[in-house]
């Protein structure tokens, strides 16, 4: 048994190097699961040490064998606490509901904690073999059954949001561990608790937390990001060229060199795609070169723009401020003649990120239509990139921005009182020196 013990941690070893070599993101989800493989990898040093100590009973003090014991029980509390909180983490991202039962999760571990380090340790002598059983050891189904009953509420409740393929690992992983506490149960000489939180750990490192599905999501999303720009709107195109073609006959005047160079700036800008991550004074410099030949082909569109100064060099996903101005004029103030105004500002909120807003004075939301956007960009995970279709910018704009920064960052949208609509882009700050 101590052999199976050995085996799992190095074959769980081996994951984590894999796992913290490579680069992925600092998100809260990707915390949590590096917690978890720290955690899991010292309850197995637990749990092959205390079935070498509880085996020999006579010969190892008794003292030593109860210290072990309560660490051993008080890391796998920790560990099925951890998995639940990885889910609730994930199902709290792709859903957008407030979780219920975080508190109690969290009240609930304490206490298990200190019964796990408090509580008197019995063990049982078999010919088969030796284990500890009693109101001390009950503390792992206890603490099992309640985080697995938590975990398999969130699954069922947030199952229509929760992307398939996580869905089904999660369920995986869930059966795995409800297999192992069942066989260890009828066989408590079996000591395989271990392999029960090994292999859930591996269930969502293959399914969720691995490097190389992350590194394909982020190719996917780049060769979709490079579709997208190498296919600007061609109506734009002919319609600003022949803007300029009939300013240049009715006046020779610098206006068109103006316009022509702009027009240079913007396609110039656009075709930048040897890097994720630009500044902002960049994204706004692309910006800017697209609003000046929108507002000159039609006067009486405005544009403003309020942004703190200190944020420039602040590293944002790219090309993603366009797509979303470009889809505020054609399904906002189009409908307006192209009369009124956008205003873009950028500034950090209170908890140290980035909002940048997109405000225009349009005509708004058709009816149904904010509810189909929030609900698409909610469930961002379980539709493919689009090339096409009246959605295309946003909900690109929202899985790079979920990939690149993070699953706390992303695009929202609310009506203004007014009329008009209001974008939110949340994002980090991370600086280029970083």
């Amino acid at each position: 048994m101590l052999r199976m013990e050995i085996a799992l941690f190095l074959v769980l070893g081996f994951i984590a190097c894999i796992y913290f070599s490579a680069g992925k993101k600092n998100s809260l989800l990707h915390k949590n699961f590096s917690l978890l493989l720290i955690v899991t990898l010292i309850h197995l040093v637990f749990d092959g040490t205390t079935i070498y100590t509880v085996n020999r009973l006579d010969i190892v003090p008794r003292l030593l064998n109860d210290i072990l014991h309560r660490l051993f029980i008080g890391t796998m509390v920790l560990s099925v606490y951890l998995f639940y909180k990885y889910i609730s983490i994930l199902a709290e991202e792709e859903s957008g509901k407030q979780l219920r039962f975080d508190m109690p999760a969290n009240v609930f571990l304490i206490a298990a904690e200190l019964g796990a380090m408090l509580l008197p340790v019995h063990y049982t002598v078999t010919p088969k073999g030796n284990y500890s059983d009693g109101i001390h050891a009950g503390i792992c189904y206890i603490s099992t059954a309640f985080y697995l009953f938590l975990c398999v509420w969130l699954l069922l409740r947030n199952r229509k949001q929760i992307d398939p393929k996580r869905k089904f690992a999660i369920g995986t992983a869930l059966v795995i561990e409800v297999c192992v506490c069942l066989l260890q149960a009828f066989n408590p000489t079996w000591l395989i608790s271990g392999m029960g939180l090994t292999l859930m750990t591996l269930s969502f490192y293959l399914t969720l937390e691995n490097p190389d599905i992350l590194r394909a999501e982020l190719t996917e999303q780049k060769m979709s990001m490079l579709y997208l720009k190498s296919q600007v709107n061609p109506h734009f195109l002919y319609n600003t060229l022949d803007t300029i073609r009939i300013q240049a006959q009715l006046n020779g005047d610098k206006k068109v060199a103006d316009l022509l160079m702009r027009l240079s700036d913007f396609f110039r800008l656009s075709v930048k795609t040897d890097r994720q991550m630009v500044s902002l004074d960049d994204e706004l410099e692309l910006l800017e070169a697209y609003m000046e030949l929108m507002c000159y082909r039609y006067p009486e569109l405005q544009c403003g723009y309020d942004i703190d100064p200190e944020l420039g060099g602040v590293q944002v996903p790219n090309f993603i401020l366009q797509p979303i101005v470009e889809n505020s004029l054609l399904h906002g103030l189009k409908n307006k003649g192209y009369r009124g105004a956008v205003q873009i500002s950028a500034e950090k909120t209170d908890d140290g990120k980035m909002e940048i807003r997109i405000c225009d004075t349009g005509s708004g939301f058709a009816p149904g239509k904010k509810a189909e956007i929030d609900q698409m960009l909610l469930n961002f995970a379980g539709q493919p990139a689009k090339l096409e279709g009246n959605s295309i910018g946003i909900l690109n704009v929202q899985k790079r921005i979920k990939l690149l920064c993070g699953r706390e960052y992303g695009l929202s949208y609310t009506e203004e009182p007014k009329g008009g609509v209001r974008a939110h882009l949340l994002l980090p700050l991370y600086n280029e020196e970083n």
